[in-house]
């Protein structure tokens, strides 16, 4: 009898997603923030996107990898947030068990996509500033299509592994996700199996990632501290950190709220779990949206461009 429930609810057809479970008397007044951070998310990084595109003089490695930034934040959020408003507007709890692992594996792969991009970043600014002479020599287009491949692969590759586990155990338990979305761990947990091999690669993939990457990231700011420590004035010193400020601040909205919503599921809730769906949900709704203001407000030469641009659209 166990055995034929098993193989019935091994290949469920859906999953319920509950939005935020103890908040579903508020769902429409927490459809509004979240709708209008998606709606920021969109005019955001188009814009990035648009502003790079239509201005030759930035087409330089920094704002490539900043459209590649805002591209991955574009895919991430539309992954979600649209599924997370049906749910809030229309009560559309449904999702499909193959859409739910599609879900499952553009969150989890376009966040480290987004991870591999920063550490990019963060080597362009280590090469802008330790050797700006050369700046054009090392980061020539083929060297920034090259990293952006191996950036793809790596997030493409990395994830796969989740939506198969995923698919391979039997669930003969209830099909309702406590959550807005489908994430790897919240699916794996309703199987009725030894499911450690999933939790073990999701903790691996978590440390993996985020220690090699911030690590990178470390060494490269190491250097151009180490660089900005040799120049002569403090003028000149607090001009050239400044152009490592917009990368901190995308570095530090990313990866806190991204270890916190990664790595709390797998060692028990301490919290409320409506306060958990919040806070895990911020990872999926602020860096998406703060990264093209962050930017945008930081970066002289892209609000000249942007607003240079402006004017001749509307002539």
């Amino acid at each position: 009898m166990s055995d034929s429930n098993t193989t019935y609810f091994s290949n469920p057809s859906h999953f319920i997603l509950l939005g935020i479970p103890g908040l579903e008397v508020a769902h429409i007044w927490i459809s509004i923030p979240f709708c209008a951070m998606y709606t920021i998310t969109l005019l955001g990084n188009f814009t990035i996107v648009f502003t790079v595109k239509m201005e030759p003089s930035l087409h330089e490695p920094m704002y490539y990898f900043l459209c590649m930034l805002a591209i991955t934040d574009l895919v991430l959020s539309t992954s979600t947030i649209p599924k997370m408003l049906s749910i809030f507007w229309f009560n559309s709890r449904e999702i499909g068990f193959n859409a739910c692992l599609t879900q499952l594996y553009f969150i989890h792969s376009f966040s480290t996509i987004e991870s591999g991009i920063l550490v990019a970043m963060g080597f362009d600014r280590y090469v802008a500033i330790c050797h700006p002479l050369r700046h054009s020599t090392i980061l020539n287009n083929h060297m920034v299509a090259k990293i952006g491949l191996a950036v793809v692969l790596r997030g493409g590759i990395l994830e796969l592994p989740y939506p198969f586990l995923a698919r391979h155990w039997p669930y003969c338990r209830t099909n309702i996700i406590p959550y807005t979305q489908c994430e790897h761990m919240d699916v794996v947990r309703l199987a009725c199996a030894d499911i450690r091999i999933s939790s073990y690669y999701g903790l691996f993939d978590v440390i993996f990632v985020t220690t090699l990457d911030l690590l990178l990231i470390a060494i490269s700011y190491i250097q151009i501290l180490r660089d900005i420590f040799r120049l002569p004035t403090k003028e000149t010193r607090l001009k050239t950190f400044g152009t490592c400020t917009s990368h901190i601040c995308v570095i530090l909205t990313f990866y806190v709220p991204t270890v916190f919503g990664s790595l709390i599921p797998r060692f028990g809730f301490t919290i409320p779990l409506y306060v958990y769906v919040l806070m895990a949900n911020v990872y999926l709704l602020v860096p998406p949206m703060l990264n093209p203001i962050i930017y945008g407000v930081r970066t002289k030469e892209i609000r000249d461009r942007l607003l240079r641009l402006l004017p001749q659209k509307g002539k």
